[in-house]
Order: C-alpha cells, then sequence, then structure tokens
C-alpha cells in the first residue's frame, strides 16, 4: 500500500432496504480508489420491523431502542465480512464512514429534522474502528435539507469539460447531481426510483424486485394512472428538495390506485415509466453543450426498461452506467460515505450550500471512537 493512501470503509443502507453495502476505498490525496466491496443481507424480519416504522405506522421508544441495536449489530457484522472477504484489518483502516438506516425524513415544515438509526458505538465497538455517523443533522442544523449529500462525492470524481454531466443515483429514490462548466454543483430528490416499482412488484409476485424487468415488460402503460402520478405535488417543488419512503410508500399507491381498474402489470409498467418520466423531467433542464452524460448509479441501472427509457426520452444524451466511467455503479453511495467519513477525520467541508440549502459549508458527521 501506498503510505500516503489512507483506507476507510463506507457503509450504506438505502431506502430500498435490500442490503448492506460496504466500500473499502483507497484516498491518495482526495481522489478514491475502490479496493473491496460486499453486499450483507438485511434479516426479512428486521427489514418488516423498518418498513413499519418508515411509512409512518404508529411505534414507540421501545421499538425504535430496539432497531436501533439491531442496526448496529447488523451494520458492524457488514463491516467484519468485508474485512474478512479482503484480507484487510481493522487496524488499517483510518475510520468507518456509517450512513445509518433511514426511518424518516422530515425536511420541511415547522419542525424539520431527519432519523438515521444503527447505533454506532456497537459498531466501532464490534469491529475496533473508529466509526463517523449522523451526517445529515448538522447540515439540518444550518438551515439546509441533509441531502443529498452524495453531489459532493460525484464533483470529485466526475468532471465536466464543456458539456454538462448528471449523475443519476436510482435507488429506492432517485437523485441527481448536475455538474456543468464553470456552474456550482446542483442536487436533489427527482422522486421515487426502485421503491414503488420493488412494493408492488413484492405485493404481486412475492419478488424483493422485478428482475430484468420480466413483470413490468408484460404490461402497458396506463396513460391515466400516468398522469395521475404526475399530478404529485413533490414533482413540481423547486430544489432544494429531498423525500423518501414517508411519501413515496404503497399507501400513498393505493390512494392513487382507488380511481383506476388495472391489471397488476399494468400498474407495474406504469410506475417504470413514472420513475422514468421523472426523472428525465428533470435532466432534459440541464442539457448543455454539444455531448451532456448522464451516468446511472443504484440498483435501477440494472433494469434494463429504466435503462431504455431514459435512453429513449432523452435522445441528445449518452446515457451509460457510472461502471462505464470506472466507479462501480453498485456501490457509488457507499463510497460517498468513506469519502464523506475522510472529510470528517480531515476536517474538510462535506456538504455543498447550493445542493442542500444550508447557510454555509461544514464538515458532516459525528465520530464515535473505538477502544483500541
Amino acid at each position: 500500500m501506498n503510505m500516503t493512501q489512507e483506507l476507510y470503509i463506507g457503509v450504506m443502507s438505502g431506502t430500498s432496504m435490500d442490503g448492506v453495502d460496504t466500500a473499502l476505498v483507497a484516498f491518495d490525496g482526495n481522489q478514491p480508489s475502490l479496493l473491496a466491496h460486499d453486499e450483507f443481507p438485511m434479516p426479512e424480519s428486521l427489514k418488516q420491523r423498518l418498513l413499519d416504522v418508515c411509512i409512518g405506522q404508529q411505534t414507540n421508544l421501545i421499538e425504535i431502542g430496539e432497531l436501533d441495536h439491531l442496526l448496529g449489530h447488523l451494520f458492524a457484522d457488514a463491516v467484519n465480512q468485508l474485512l474478512d472477504k479482503s484480507g484487510y484489518h481493522a487496524e488499517q483502516i483510518c475510520a468507518i464512514g456509517n450512513h445509518g438506516q433511514t426511518v424518516y425524513h422530515q425536511p420541511q415544515g415547522d419542525v424539520p429534522f431527519t432519523m438515521q438509526i444503527g447505533d454506532a458505538n456497537i459498531i466501532a465497538a464490534k469491529t475496533g474502528i473508529d466509526t463517523i455517523a449522523d451526517f445529515r443533522r448538522k447540515d439540518m442544523a444550518l438551515g439546509g435539507q441533509g441531502a443529498p449529500l452524495v453531489p459532493a462525492f460525484h464533483q470529485t470524481i466526475f468532471h465536466s469539460q464543456d458539456s454538462s454531466v448528471v449523475v443519476l443515483n436510482i435507488g429506492g429514490i432517485a437523485n441527481i447531481s448536475v455538474i456543468q462548466p464553470q456552474q456550482k454543483v446542483l442536487g436533489y430528490d427527482t422522486g421515487p426510483g426502485n421503491m414503488l416499482m420493488d412494493s408492488w412488484c413484492l405485493r404481486h409476485t412475492g419478488n424483493k424486485y422485478d428482475k430484468d424487468a420480466a413483470f413490468a415488460k408484460t404490461g402497458k402503460v396506463s396513460a391515466e394512472l400516468l398522469k395521475q402520478l404526475m399530478n404529485e405535488s413533490y414533482l413540481a417543488q423547486p430544489a432544494p428538495k429531498s423525500t423518501g419512503r414517508e411519501l413515496f410508500n404503497l399507501p400513498w399507491l393505493d390512494k392513487q390506485l382507488s380511481l383506476f381498474d388495472l391489471a397488476a402489470e399494468d400498474v407495474q409498467r406504469t410506475l417504470c415509466e413514472y420513475t422514468a418520466q421523472t426523472i428525465a423531467n428533470e435532466v432534459e433542464c440541464y442539457a448543455f453543450g454539444p455531448q451532456p452524460e448522464l451516468l446511472v448509479c443504484g440498483g435501477g441501472a440494472r433494469n434494463p426498461l429504466v435503462m431504455e427509457r431514459l435512453t429513449a426520452l432523452l435522445p441528445n444524451w449518452n446515457v451509460a452506467p457510472t461502471s462505464d466511467k470506472g466507479v462501480d455503479n453498485d456501490y457509488m453511495e457507499a463510497m460517498a460515505f468513506a469519502w464523506l467519513a475522510y472529510r470528517r477525520v480531515h476536517n474538510l467541508p462535506s456538504n455543498l450550500p447550493e445542493v442542500t440549502g444550508a447557510s454555509k459549508l461544514a464538515s458532516l458527521g459525528v465520530m464515535y471512537f473505538a477502544d483500541k
């Protein structure tokens, strides 16, 4: 290993809750390189308890406390498995950047707050590695949305020469980072990514997600339902903005569907189109230069129908997975939280006020020290 390199591990469990992604990243200066990665499964029983909380069902402090504890162990086990598989050791790692599991995100209103759980004390104790967590609340304390945080990382690894580069992450929610020549970076959540498609697919097929869009491909788009979905007020809000499972969930979808009588596969196909169109409508606003690029990461990059529709809806853009640019599209967000940990250790700013709406730059995250 280069002696100037520092190693960090990023841990990400997103809105899809399909598992815990871990990324072991080397930093030489500010430039990252991915050394190893892994995915650790989330037990179905734990996922269901989290979903119940996330969609606003009544809960209590005992439930939140137990979930916080269980997730701490889950994230620690994910890190230890990554170390076992990669051959690296805890003493080689500077710090872990742990996003935590978002259970509620309410950036607007009289009482804005965001809550990510997964006890970082447990992670630090069980791995023997200093752990940085709670990345979003400092930005919110400064008047920001606390999200999205990944555009600052995208700015580090992707550069715009003479045309727009938009980095699109399609997780449960879809978000974009807009990088343009001589412009400040923009970034926000466009709306649903995989979340509605996954939930509908699970309900009607028993599968966690629609592999290769097989279910959606058997249906057809309902123009009436699509029009109804497009009326969601979030889509018309100006940036900065962020959203999550608090809004886009099955009860929300069921309410939208109450006016229609559609085959399940037609709903699935329409949800796929909804994701693609809500993304494309935003991306098109940032067309600049002779060859704008849309670089896609997250689980949605593996959905061939979403990718096909984005390519069709954005004919003047080069649409490709970030893997084509040398950055693994499945582990982009985990890498971003390794980068956020690196920035915190060096007390460097890691938010972008023009993205989140915060009043100033800040180094985000809270350190939980391992007893070494």
